[in-house]
């Protein structure tokens, strides 16, 4: 029996964004960043522009120094992230005068989904998109969906989350709670 290649990657692809909801979630090692020689440096800031979504203006993390960071990567194909995202905005609501922002990077080839997905999800977050999965696959180096980013003051990724579940919600605050706490450098 053949499978069509369409119904394998778009099995897997699901399947990578579930997570069985008895799994903790993932802390993956940060992204790295590479210093001014090429040598990989875990304490450097995280580097990247996207456009803003729906207008196309730029946005660079650079711009957020000072401000910790929850960089939430998702699509509109991943079940998980219809409940991440509204959990986030209320982290955003209940936490931006700390210091927190909060922001979506859209992987989907299509941007004409996003629309109906945040009309369905009701979130108001601002978007980014990451044209072909650029910086979600070189830079952050996203293995399924929905993964989460905390990012401190600094610019440099604390924690990395695969996955989402209502399960770990006391964590992630626990962690924004303490980069939050983190002095402004």
């Amino acid at each position: 029996m053949r499978l069509c290649l369409p119904v394998v990657l778009g099995a897997l692809s699901l399947a990578g964004c579930a997570r069985a909801p008895s799994m903790p979630p993932l802390t993956q090692p940060a992204p790295s960043g590479v210093d001014a020689k090429g040598a990989e440096d875990r304490n450097a800031p995280l580097v990247f522009q996207v456009k803003r979504y729906p207008g196309g203006e730029p946005y660079d993390l650079a711009s957020d120094k000072g401000s910790v960071v929850l960089l939430d990567v998702w699509a509109t194909w991943c079940e998980p992230c219809k409940d991440a995202l509204p959990f986030y905005e209320n982290l955003q609501r209940e936490y931006a005068n700390k210091g927190l922002k909060v922001y979506a990077l859209n992987i989907d080839e299509d941007s004409r989904a996003i629309p109906a997905f945040l009309k369905e999800v009701k979130v108001g977050l601002p978007i980014l998109l990451d044209e072909n999965a650029q910086v979600a696959e070189r830079t952050l180096k996203v293995r399924g969906m929905p993964t989460t980013y905390f990012i401190d003051r600094r610019g440099v990724v604390r924690h990395v989350h695969e996955g989402f579940n209502e399960e770990f919600l006391t964590k992630y605050q626990s962690e924004l709670e303490a980069l939050l706490a983190e002095p402004a450098q």
